[in-house]
Parts: structure tokens; sequence; C-alpha cells
């Protein structure tokens, strides 16, 4: 019954905006550090932005950093990513996780909870 589920994604125009949701249920979201990934057709899964569960220190991938934000909600059990400035070589399929965050170099899923399916994210003109 442990989850996350990721929504939010869709077809965008380069340039565009989306925001993604990961809501979490089962367990209590706040308690952990939670990290975005995507993958890309024919590549390996990549992190992409991660937020700490004590100071809430954020982290981005230098390829993102600028355009995207993570925040989290949690009276909603809820992490976002606002994704600015799309480009196409944002498309992918994204995905939330629990994790542990000290660095974008050392970010780590923590891997008790199953990959769930993602949301497709597709920036194309």
């Amino acid at each position: 019954q442990l989850q996350l589920v990721e929504s939010g994604g869709g077809l965008v125009q380069p340039g565009g905006s989306l925001r993604l949701s990961c809501a979490a249920s089962g367990f209590t979201l706040d308690y952990y550090d939670i990290g975005w990934f995507r993958q890309a057709p024919g590549k390996e899964r990549e992190g992409v932005s991660c937020t700490s569960r004590g100071d809430r220190s954020t982290y981005y991938a230098e390829s993102v950093k600028g355009r995207f934000t993570i925040s989290r909600d949690n009276a909603k059990n809820t992490v976002y990513l606002q994704m600015n400035s799309l480009r196409p070589e944002d498309t992918g399929v994204y995905y939330c996780a629990a994790a542990r965050c000290a660095s974008m170099a050392t970010m780590t899923r923590l891997g008790f909870i199953s990959w769930g399916q993602g949301t497709q994210v597709t920036v194309s003109s």
C-alpha cells in the first residue's frame, strides 16, 4: 500500500511550463528526503532534483538549475516539481522516490517503495 503517485505531465511547447505532483499514501512524506528522477528514451534514469527532510535543502541537476523548483506541501502529503522554460531535452518519464539527497552526486533512492508508473513529459513544437 506504500506508494508514490506522479501526475501533472503532458505535452508542452519549448519554453512552456508544467508542475508535477508526487502524492504519498501509506506513509508520511515529510519523514523522508524526496527526489525526482527522469528517464529519456534510450537513457538511464537520472536524478533531477531532491529536497531533504530536515532543513529542506534543495538540490538540482546542472541541466535544470534555474528552471526547475522542488517544493513540499506537508498538509497535502505532496512534493511538487515546477518546471519552467522547458526544453526538448527535458522530455522523458518523470518519477519521484523516497531518497537521501546530500548532493546531486550522491542522491540515492531508498528503495522501500517500488517505482511507480511515472508521468510522461514531452516538450516538442
